[in-house]
């Protein structure tokens, strides 16, 4: 078994619908495991303190910042990253589309988990207002919009008009 540091755990999940197996380090965070053994883009590393929201998935139907969670938690678990929201085709869907168009991002560092706590509440609220749309991003934060956009794109998205 070895140290604490090098034990580690074989775990099982369905990761954007697929399945995955494999062994994760008992201490890696299940945001260092996605990026780094698994490749995935979507979740960032920003804080590592669970406050930016860059790193949020989809975990067990609920949003959790990936930063504040074990890579061996993941076990048995079903999670969905960005890389989940376009078509097989590298297609954009509704909301990634609506972000593109309303420039709901500039540098692009918090977008994935803007987009995955978006799809969230959209899957819950189809048509938010900017109150309950400002409060579904809430744990997320941006410094290049001022949210403005990112609000009209979640807006636009649910069929709402958009003020110019």
């Amino acid at each position: 078994m070895g140290s604490a540091m090098g034990y580690q755990q074989d775990i099982t999940f369905t990761l954007n619908g697929e399945t995955v197996n494999a062994d994760v380090a008992a201490r890696q965070l299940l945001v260092h495991f996605l990026r780094d053994d698994l490749g995935l883009r979507g979740p960032k590393i920003g804080c590592d303190t669970g406050h930016c929201g860059a790193c949020t998935v989809e975990y067990n139907g609920k949003t959790i910042k990936s930063c504040m969670m074990l890579a061996s938690q993941a076990d048995e678990a079903e999670i969905e990253t960005a890389e989940s929201l376009a078509g097989e085709s590298g297609e954009l869907n509704p909301l990634q589309e609506s972000f593109r168009q309303q420039h709901g991002l500039q540098c692009g560092y918090c977008t994935s988990g803007m987009l995955m706590s978006a799809t969230f509440l959209l899957e819950r609220n189809p048509t938010p207002t900017e109150e309950e749309i400002r409060e579904g991003i809430k744990g997320n934060l941006c410094r290049c919009t001022g949210y403005v956009n990112i609000v009209r794109a979640v807006q636009a998205t649910s069929g709402q008009e958009v003020a110019e």
